[in-house]
């Protein structure tokens, strides 16, 4: 065959529904661009997905109709699932797709299910300690399966698994604090505490947060503050009332930035985030959702606080006063944020999105044989709560 004739692999990654689930599939879908592969991106139509693939570049990116299980509306959730199976099979029809990578949450099942009637590879990638439900009906039928934590390839029933950590994107890489906040128009030298809810669960850690600032209100630190959509007004008016100096934002973009600004970080628990902490060695203070499904969250904490990569304050159980010692000590005791940072750079897996691409390519290149899934190496090898290879 003559090489001109000999098509690029076609990958398509189903990431959309929140940022947990979309950063980490941009990561792996860069990789595989890089090793010459078509990507598509199968996202949902939720606002968070469409923002952050507008800086997308050199990939295919489709919407589909895909809604999550809310309130118990099963109809209106089983009628968008079979609009999404029927528009990724639209999709494939029209490229048939080599590889199939989900990256968890409502809109993982329908590409997946697509995939298999088109014989292409297809494979699942897990973030949290606990599985997603998608993720746990996926297992059984995808030919491979990765996780972030290795507590997680336990309760998958996936034919082969690889704990390769969870991949984060090219910009959260460690650079000088100065640098960072002189970008985004931060006081060089002081002290940087970072507030960021996520987009599922920033108003009850922004109450939080305020409950908390008249305690604070005569710490010479400045605040970057990630309110979400609906808050940002009211955020700005509470560090007004206290005289605070805060850069008040409902989003940000760049990330990394933010991270490497930041002396601390008050976040959520979700693995996303995780990741990109390690990946920045930031100190924080977890606040896992309460309302996460299977309370993945919290246990996604607990296992970096295990480690002391972080602390934890459980939000229906702290008072303002405990948030006001606990930042405080993090902010101001240098020792605590050294051993902190320390156990951070056991949790990252700088090679995790290299190690999925190689995988998927590997798997289409040897055809249907059940051997093509070979696990990825351990990114460190560790101790029971750390990442280590799954036989």
């Amino acid at each position: 065959m003559n090489p001109a004739e000999i098509q690029k692999p076609f990958i398509a990654i189903a990431c959309g529904g929140t940022g947990g689930h979309l950063f980490p599939g941009l990561a792996v879908a860069e990789q595989l661009r890089q090793r010459g592969c078509d990507v598509a991106l199968l996202i949902s139509p939720k606002v968070v997905d469409q923002a952050a693939v507008k800086s997308v570049r050199g990939m295919d990116i489709f919407t589909l109709p895909a809604v999550g299980l809310q309130n118990r509306n099963y109809f209106s959730f089983g009628r968008s699932f079979l609009k999404s199976l029927f528009a990724a099979r639209k999709i494939f029809r029209q490229h048939r797709p080599d590889a199939v990578l989900a990256m968890g949450g409502f809109t993982s099942a329908p590409p997946i299910f697509a995939a298999r009637k088109f014989g292409a590879k297809t494979f699942l990638h897990e973030s949290n300690t606990v599985p997603g439900r998608a993720n746990r009906l996926l297992a059984c039928f995808v030919d491979g399966a990765f996780v972030g934590f290795p507590e997680a390839a336990t309760k998958l029933r996936a034919r082969k698994t690889s704990v390769t950590g969870t991949p984060v994107r090219p910009q959260f890489i460690l650079r000088k604090a100065e640098e960072c906040r002189a970008m985004l128009g931060l006081d060089l030298n002081r002290r940087t505490l970072l507030v960021v809810g996520g987009s599922q669960g920033a108003s009850g850690l922004n109450e939080l947060i305020l409950s908390a600032l008249p305690l604070l209100g005569q710490k010479n630190w400045q605040w970057l503050h990630l309110t979400g959509a609906k808050d940002l007004e009211k955020v700005k008016a509470a560090y007004a009332a206290q005289g605070i100096s805060a850069v008040v934002k409902p989003f940000l973009a760049e990330m990394g930035l933010a991270l490497g600004a930041a002396t601390a970080a008050v976040s959520r628990a979700g693995a996303s985030s995780l990741a990109e902490m390690a990946a920045m060695r930031l100190p924080s203070l977890l606040v896992p959702l309460p309302t996460a499904a299977d309370n993945h969250q919290f246990v996604n904490a607990a296992a970096f606080v295990k480690t002391g990569a972080a602390g934890l304050l459980e939000q229906k159980k702290t008072s303002p006063e405990d948030v006001a010692a606990s930042l405080t000590e993090l902010v101001e005791n240098e020792n605590l944020r050294a051993k902190m940072q320390a156990a951070l750079a056991q949790w990252h897996a700088p090679n995790a999105a290299e190690q999925i691409a190689e995988n998927i390519l590997s798997c289409i290149s040897r055809g249907a044989d059940q051997k093509s899934f070979s696990p990825a190496p351990p990114v460190v090898e560790r101790n029971a709560t750390h990442l280590k290879a799954v036989a």
